[in-house]
């Protein structure tokens, strides 16, 4: 995800993706995500991230979150290595597909931000 605006210690950073949901996989990512498990959420917390949020429109997903933390690369690769994180990618990750302009590395695409006003 890209950093989108520069943390400060009242401003946290946020960071946008994108990514496709695959076809006919709406009513099971909207069924997970209806029932997020417990230890997911905490490790989410444990890694800096606040106001996380996923959208959905035409089979295209969008995510939001506020970074709080002081090393973005750090938390979420502790976040990657989280037993349930990588339990629940594994229910997540088959409903959905990289977008056409996504790195070699990218799952979820990084957005770069265009507007924002507090």
């Amino acid at each position: 995800m890209n950093r989108a605006d520069a943390k400060t210690p009242s401003t946290p950073a946020r960071y946008a993706s994108t990514i496709r949901l695959r076809p006919g996989q709406e009513a099971e990512y909207r069924q997970l995500h209806a029932a997020v498990w417990p230890e997911v959420i905490e490790q989410i917390h444990r890694s800096g991230i606040r106001n996380y949020s996923i959208f959905l429109r035409d089979g295209i997903l969008f995510a939001y979150y506020e970074y709080v933390g002081d090393d973005h690369d750090a938390d979420l690769a502790a976040m990657a290595q989280d037993d349930k994180t990588r339990a629940w990618w594994t229910l997540t990750g088959p409903c959905q597909l990289p977008i056409e302009s996504a790195g070699p590395d990218e799952w979820w695409a990084a957005m770069g931000e265009v507007f924002h006003v507090d």
